[in-house]
């Protein structure tokens, strides 16, 4: 029988390309090395580009297709694995889509902590979310929601309807020095001046 001397492609990234942001898989039943180089194996079949395969993870370079998750999850249950990785996205979705909600519901009004916000919409323990959401985001829950806070204040600050101060308001801060404090720790400028900059443009804006 002839031997078929066709190599395979080895579709993981060399090293230097460890810094492209990375998108993680969840697979269920790893539990050895044997069980790594299997893994590596199907993606390299499926032609899927990956950084990196550990135990129960895989890192992707970039997003996978619906029909190559599909393919791929047909793949590990052929060799007893399982895809988790639907049911975890989804869960992070649902964190991300509850942190808006919760600013979209008025930071002033709002006596429960984000935390207990979270876990009576989703029935997790919080140490749960919170670790598997920094897993899979690269940063907390906390520091998710401060992100969109500070987003939130710039809209308002651009549609120039409300003061500072209601500002502060209506996003939860104790005063305008606590959110100028706070927006240029994020950003680099504080509110004011975000605000001066705005003014600035929309006069020029309006010359023209």
């Amino acid at each position: 029988m002839k031997q078929n001397t066709k190599r395979k492609t080895d579709r993981r990234l060399p090293g230097k390309m460890k810094e492209i942001p990375q998108k993680k898989l969840l697979i269920k039943n790893m539990v050895c090395q044997r069980c790594i180089l299997t893994i590596e194996s199907i993606l390299n079949d499926l032609e899927v580009p990956f950084g990196k395969v550990v135990l129960g993870e895989v890192d992707l370079v970039t997003d996978i297709s619906a029909h190559q998750l599909k393919e791929l999850d047909k793949a590990l249950v052929k060799f007893g694995f399982e895809l988790i990785e639907t049911r975890v996205n989804k869960i992070i979705e649902d964190i991300k889509k509850l942190v808006l909600e919760y600013l979209q519901e008025g930071m002033p009004d709002q006596k429960r902590r984000l935390s207990s916000f979270i876990t009576k919409a989703l029935h997790y323990d919080y140490s749960y979310l919170s670790d598997l959401f920094s897993s899979i985001e690269g940063l907390t829950i906390e520091k998710y929601f401060i992100i969109q806070r500070i987003e939130k204040v710039k809209e308002l600050i651009v549609y120039d309807q409300l003061s500072l101060t209601e500002i502060a308001y209506q996003t939860g801060f104790s005063s305008v020095h606590h959110l100028s404090g706070q927006f240029k720790k994020e950003t680099g400028i504080n509110a004011s001046h975000f605000k001066k900059i705005g003014a600035a443009r929309r006069k020029s804006i309006d010359k023209a």
